[in-house]
């Protein structure tokens, strides 16, 4: 007979509970961490992303490196810093950009403006959502939802100047007194 709950506790059940003492301590998995288990699975990146776990033991933190292969910032690569809270996927992975961007959607602190990572997170959606949402930043940024105002002011008004300002940035220069990395 098992007890559910534990009730009549006689010699038996305290055996069973010095032999599990014995046992090595296996950690319990949270649904979290199950449900990013079969996302990775059945992941499928694009070629331009790749996916990097500093920590093999840790499928809730890891990198994703993003390459554009067209649009404003074709040629460089992006690295992503994805952390998913123990209760995703009913709460959206918090995504960080760790490479200086020049973007109307990415902060100079790396903070970036994805809908689906705010307001619009729903529980069906995936990691492989994200990824294919921040590539869609690449290939249109979204002037209208900034939080690069400025940047989001040049792509509104002169697209070419906006252009060439990303350019700049990924060679390594200043845009609007910033200094970027060279990526190109």
């Amino acid at each position: 007979m098992i007890k559910i709950f534990g009730v009549g506790r006689g010699k038996r059940a305290e055996e069973s509970k010095d032999d599990d003492a014995e046992a090595p301590a296996t950690k319990k998995k949270q649904p979290g961490e199950i449900r990013m288990q079969k996302e990775l699975d059945e992941m499928e990146l694009p070629p331009q992303c790749h996916i990097n776990f500093p920590d093999k033991n840790n499928l809730m933190h890891f990198q994703i490196q993003i390459s554009p292969d067209e649009g404003f910032w074709k040629g460089a690569s992006y690295t992503f810093v994805f952390n998913v809270a123990p209760l995703y996927p009913h709460e959206a992975p918090k995504v960080k950009c760790e490479t200086k961007i020049y973007h109307p959607n990415i902060d100079l602190q790396g903070n970036v403006c994805l809908n689906i990572l705010r307001e619009d997170w729903k529980p069906v959606l995936s990691i492989s959502s994200v990824v294919y949402g921040l590539l869609y930043l690449f290939l249109e940024p979204n002037p209208g939802d900034p939080l690069n105002h400025e940047a989001a002011e040049v792509l509104r008004n002169n697209r070419g100047e906006f252009g060439r300002m990303v350019q700049r940035s990924l060679r390594g220069g200043a845009v609007a007194g910033h200094a970027f990395p060279k990526l190109l």
